[in-house]
């Protein structure tokens, strides 16, 4: 079996903030596998469906049950890879997704039974990012009001979910962005810091597990403070506290943070990862499959955490290729801690994007699809939709 081509599509996700992009990799016996690179949301999407068009030729003509040569190669011979970077380690991330996929359905498996198989039979999962509202439109419900957060909390805790992650500093009292907080936290803020993870605690009671998100908006000392103001609401974890590229300022927080800490999403390979691992910086490593490099380097990666005894959570705000896999991971994982669920994944712009709807059970637990592969495609609509798409790229004139 040899790679012949690669299609690169540029999804229309509903808002010009979502824009999911994932390539198909095809072989010259008639196999196909997907694989995403998450950089839909914000700024970055159109570098890397470009970069996608740059890596694929590095592969075509090789054999893509071969992930670790694949791999290597698309690392070695790119001069920009070996310095890490969301854009070069997206391609990289969505072509070996996509490798994977193609190996299990060659042999007519699900992925996790070359993962070394189910650790569980179904993933506790968390109902994420819920300042931004719990529900299937995609307008988001600004949650800077307590009782908008109890009540965004409360529609999650009732459809089963026994565990939710909040960024409480998105917004400020008015309802606009807080932005970043440099050093000693103001009195006004603890307050409303305080305030707000109070409320949502006495909405949802003592046996739902809270979950508290920064995306890096304070730095080491806010980070500390917060921790200590957010302590006696029993926190499950607080994730992304400061900048991932200042190894330092995080294991400052670390070592002096109240509450265990997690992080990850913007690392990218086993190589800067280890650098992580070594100093025990997070007690919760969250690779997404999209940007760290892939199955191959996320499977590297919880073996490495694994051996410090530190959990997993994979990272995913993507779209169904990347929501699939990320079950499959997880599953297969000994130190797999929880499965994020964000409220993107409910967004019915998101789900036409696949041709299958993976959602929580009714006690908000996910199931591993029993699909050859991954077990999801592009749907139709996602290609015939696409804001960009290249078909037949990098054919192979041999």
């Amino acid at each position: 079996m040899k790679i012949v081509s690669a299609d690169v599509f540029l999804l229309d996700g509903g808002s010009p903030g979502w824009r999911p992009i994932v390539c198909r990799v095809n072989t010259d016996e008639g196999v196909s596998g997907y694989g995403e690179a998450s950089v839909g949301f914000d700024t970055g999407a159109p570098a890397s469906y470009s970069m996608i068009k740059e890596v694929a030729p590095l592969v075509i003509g090789m054999d893509p049950m071969a992930t670790e040569k694949v791999w290597n190669q698309m690392y070695t011979q790119t001069f920009w890879a070996q310095g890490g970077g969301t854009i070069m380690f997206s391609a990289i991330s969505a072509i070996d997704m996509a490798c994977w996929d193609i190996k299990a359905k060659a042999l007519n498996l699900p992925l996790y039974r070359l993962l070394g198989g189910k650790c569980r039979e179904k993933l506790r999962s968390y109902a994420s990012q819920l300042q931004f509202g719990w529900g299937k439109g995609m307008v988001f419900d600004r949650g800077y009001k307590i009782e908008d957060l109890a009540e965004h909390s409360l529609k999650a805790v009732g459809e089963g979910f026994d565990a939710i992650k909040i960024n409480f500093i998105t917004y400020d009292e008015k309802g606009n962005r807080l932005g970043f907080l440099k050093g000693p936290i103001m009195p006004g803020t603890r307050a409303l810091i305080e305030e707000r993870v109070k409320a949502v605690r006495k909405a949802v009671g003592e046996h739902v597990d809270i979950i508290v998100e920064n995306h890096a908006r304070t730095d080491a000392v806010s980070a500390v403070e917060m921790s200590e103001i957010i302590k006696p609401y029993g926190i499950m974890f607080m994730e992304e506290t400061c900048t991932p590229m200042n190894l330092q300022v995080l294991e400052t927080v670390r070592n002096r943070s109240a509450v265990p800490q997690a992080g990850g999403e913007r690392v990218y390979g086993k190589y800067h990862y280890a650098n992580l691992i070594k100093k025990d910086i997070f007690q919760i490593y969250q690779p997404d499959l999209g940007t760290c490099g892939g199955i191959t380097e996320a499977m590297k990666i919880a073996s490495m955490a694994d051996a410090v005894d530190a959990g997993i959570q994979i990272h995913v705000c993507g779209s169904p290729i990347a929501i699939a896999a990320s079950l499959h991971v997880e599953a297969s994982l000994p130190n797999f801690v929880i499965h994020e669920h964000h409220v993107t994944n409910r967004n019915e712009k998101n789900i036409r994007l696949g041709i299958y709807d993976y959602q929580p059970d009714e006690y908000g637990f996910c199931h591993v699809p029993e699909l050859p592969g991954i077990g999801q495609e592009l749907s139709e609509w996602a290609m015939d939709h696409a804001l960009q798409k290249e078909i037949g790229n990098c054919e192979t004139h041999s």
